[in-house]
């Protein structure tokens, strides 16, 4: 594989997981908003990455139920 077919790749890798966490991200604010704003105001993302990585896993295992 070349240098410019394995960038390509690179990018759309990167651009895959980007569009994936802010799809994550955007359902979290309309789903739980709570979470969201006390992650925020206590500059603590500990919650906030629990709950993307569980928004995450129940997407993937729905996806794959559906498969």
């Amino acid at each position: 594989m070349s240098l410019a077919g394995m960038s390509v790749s690179l990018f759309a890798l990167v651009a895959v997981v980007s569009a994936v966490l802010a799809v994550a991200t955007i359902w979290l604010v309309l789903t739980d908003p709570v979470t969201v704003a006390d992650a925020v105001g206590r500059g603590d993302v500990t919650p906030l990455v629990k709950e993307l990585a569980d928004v995450i896993a129940q997407a993937l295992q729905g996806l794959l139920r559906y498969l």
